[in-house]
């Protein structure tokens, strides 16, 4: 069997592991070294991948118990048959979506920190991807923090903020919920502002997405001035890596100290991928 072999791929985060068949049991000692690499580059990539869906669950489930999607405009399952499974898609059949999340931009954001125990990771396997554009990036929060000027720091010490639960990475309003007009009225989970990585001990910044964001105790215009001061810094381009997909890319990364966004691309073209998601930092046994 050869060795696994891990090469860094940005300068703030991200790693590609290689000399590994995901669809094959891995051998010992192989998932310690795939779980450290993930907890230090918080993005790892695995390429040349050719999984069934249940070669994909089995994987995700090496990380912890998985987590099914969170609602979708549609208000069912894209996949009846695997339903803790999702499907990131553009493509219509039947004159209906088959996936979500369509091919517009998907602005910055952490999946689902509107509950009140997000997801710890998530995985997204590339069946078919568009000629260009689509690519997804990732920004370390780690880092962002650590680069936080010390005013900034002090500022949202012991802050907690609204993470809004009625509207998608894309804007679409998910269904069951109605439009938010005032930010303190948004409903979803409050999430202190800084957390620490309950695996690694690290301190980050833990914002999920800006729309709708509101900063607990403080005047609506004050809180959305600090918000945007905060988005701005987190976003900059020397925190990010980013993924410009081939079929058969299988990514993971770190939802507890991430944020990602995914540029627009062409509607014509197609882009399907299978997602997972892993529970709220439960470690596998």
């Amino acid at each position: 069997m050869p060795s696994i072999q891990i090469r860094k791929l940005g300068d703030a985060l991200g790693a590609e592991v290689s000399g590994v068949d995901l669809s094959r049991p891995l051998r010992e000692g192989a998932f310690a070294e795939i779980r450290k690499a993930w907890l230090d580059h918080l993005v790892l990539r695995f390429r040349e991948q050719a999984l069934s869906d249940p070669q994909l669950l089995a994987f995700s489930r090496l990380f912890g118990e998985l987590d099914p999607p969170g609602p979708n405009p549609y208000g069912k399952p894209f996949l009846p048959e695997h339903p803790e499974m999702n499907v990131i898609s553009n493509i219509v059949a039947g004159g209906a979506p088959i996936g979500g999340l369509g091919d517009g931009e998907a602005i910055w954001h952490a999946d689902m920190t509107y509950v009140d125990s997000p997801p710890m990771a998530a995985i997204l396997y590339a069946l078919e991807v568009p000629p260009s554009g689509g690519d997804t990036w990732w920004a370390n929060m780690v880092l962002a923090y650590q680069e936080l000027p010390a005013g900034l720091k002090r500022r949202v010490e012991g802050r907690k903020a609204v993470h809004d639960a009625t509207y998608n990475s894309a804007g679409i309003m998910r269904k069951g919920y109605q439009e938010v007009t005032d930010p303190r009225k948004a409903p979803g989970a409050q999430h202190p502002l800084i957390r620490v990585h309950p695996e690694t001990g690290r301190e980050c910044l833990f914002l999920g997405r800006r729309r709708n964001s509101y900063i607990v105790g403080m005047e609506l215009d004050e809180s959305e001035a600090l918000l945007d001061e905060l988005w701005a810094h987190a976003t900059q381009d020397q925190f990010t890596f980013c993924q410009q997909w081939k079929a058969g890319d299988v990514l993971i990364w770190d939802n507890r100290c991430t944020l990602h966004r995914r540029d627009a691309f062409d509607p014509n073209a197609r882009r399907l991928m299978h997602r997972t998601q892993i529970k709220a930092d439960r470690l596998p046994v």
